[in-house]
């Protein structure tokens, strides 16, 4: 486990950095746990409420997708009941945005449903906005992407 401090961290920011690695580590499971479910409508639904309508999705293979509406598109024809994400254990960062939210930066792999085998990783870095008590992304740079042999 990285967190990552602001560039002149004092012994009192400790604490608020450990509650942020914590809150955005579970956002991230949640996200991509309806991510690797989203076969199932209601869990498409789930990972859908957490983008902002203006999502940017950024992916080095597949290019730049500029809303929700056209990534829930894709992530519907092209990952649901396909393939899963794992986050890669101890790879995770955090790092704070004042007055904004959080970058989450890590790396993940990517693995067949059906046989369980993984084929992909990547590297990823998610913009969260903490907006009227709560957290959206509006922003993802997926890149990075190789082969697993």
């Amino acid at each position: 486990m990285v967190i990552a401090a602001a560039a002149t961290p004092s012994t009192g920011d400790a604490p608020d950095q450990q509650s942020l690695f914590s809150t955005v580590s579970k956002l991230d499971a949640d996200f991509f746990d309806a991510f690797n479910h989203c076969a199932s409508p209601d869990q498409l639904q789930k990972h859908a409420n957490y983008l902002v309508p203006n999502l940017e999705f950024y992916h080095d293979k597949g290019g730049v997708t500029w809303s929700r509406r056209d990534y829930l598109a894709n992530t519907k024809n092209h990952v649901c009941g396909q393939f899963r994400r794992e986050l890669i254990a101890g790879s995770l960062q955090v790092f704070p945005i004042k007055d904004y939210g959080a970058i989450e930066q890590g790396k993940q792999k990517f693995c067949w449903l059906k046989s369980g085998k993984c084929f992909g990783e990547a590297q990823f870095l998610v913009l969260w906005h903490h907006l009227d008590n709560r957290w959206v992304i509006t922003r993802v740079f997926s890149y990075g992407h190789l082969p697993i042999e």
